[in-house]
């Protein structure tokens, strides 16, 4: 219970944190996602697509330990473990599908895995140290000073993402790009999940339920006040001369697994 508080109020945070110029995620309930993307994808992604391609809505099962979310482009499969991450296959993928699945360690400790324009040294484990818990800095043997710990709390968030295509052309940018981005979500997320814990570990559900409906109102007013100001603006209109590819283009699929 006390991770999945944890998880919850670090969503409602960097949902506001990734927002910006009205753009980002809209949490509601934590069941459904509307992804604002148009700011947040390269150049050539940008050029080909038309109006309203680069909102996505998203659907999330949170059935805690296990969540599920997919979308037409991305699925998220998430088991929760009280563990450090020792756990082979822990989707139950068939022997077939699970060689093909790149496995990708993230440690929340190590600074190496982020990149330099999001690091930040007040969401930096190695730096950290909780007031309340007592918890970190994380130094470079935590997980073996855990072991060494069994009654200590731990958990290893076991993440499966599946991409499907369907963009004649651009199957390889793109796959490459929202890897890129998944491991820097999964990673900086999990980072301020660890040292935000003061402010979350003696909230309650409610207070979590409350908390997301303010961050919801926010980010529809912010939003709000922008598309009011773009409506202004909206008689210079760019309409693309390459009609967005069909269906009929073959679909490509690769599955990561992150740990």
């Amino acid at each position: 219970m006390q991770y999945q508080v944890g998880q919850l109020f670090s969503v409602a945070e960097a949902s506001k944190n990734e927002t910006g110029g009205g753009e980002g995620i809209e949490v509601g309930q934590y069941t459904h996602k509307i992804y604002h993307l148009k700011s947040k994808v390269p150049g050539f992604v940008k050029m080909i697509a038309p109006e309203g391609a680069l909102v996505f809505h998203e659907k999330a099962w949170n059935a805690y330990p296990y969540c599920r979310t997919n979308d037409f482009m991305i699925k998220i499969e998430t088991w929760h473990k009280p563990d450090t991450g020792a756990l082979e296959n822990v989707h139950d993928l068939d022997p077939t599908t699970w060689k093909t699945v790149e496995v990708v360690h993230i440690d929340i400790a190590d600074r190496s895995q982020v990149e330099s324009a999001d690091y930040k040294p007040n969401e930096d484990p190695e730096i950290f140290h909780s007031e309340k818990t007592g918890r970190g800095p994380l130094g470079p043997d935590w997980k073996k000073e855990l072991l060494a710990k069994p009654d200590a709390p731990r958990m290893c968030a076991y993440k499966l993402v599946t991409v499907k295509f369907k963009w004649w052309g651009l199957q390889t940018k793109i796959e490459n790009f929202i890897h890129k981005q998944e491991k820097r979500i999964f990673t900086n997320f999990h980072r301020q999940l660890f040292c935000w814990i003061d402010s979350w570990v003696e909230l309650t559900m409610a207070d979590i339920r409350r908390m997301e409906e303010q961050t919801q109102r926010e980010l529809e007013e912010v939003r709000g006040a922008l598309w009011s100001e773009a409506r202004i603006a909206s008689s210079i209109a760019f309409a693309p001369t390459h009609p967005w590819p069909t269906s009929s283009f073959p679909a490509v699929q690769i599955m990561k697994r992150y740990l």
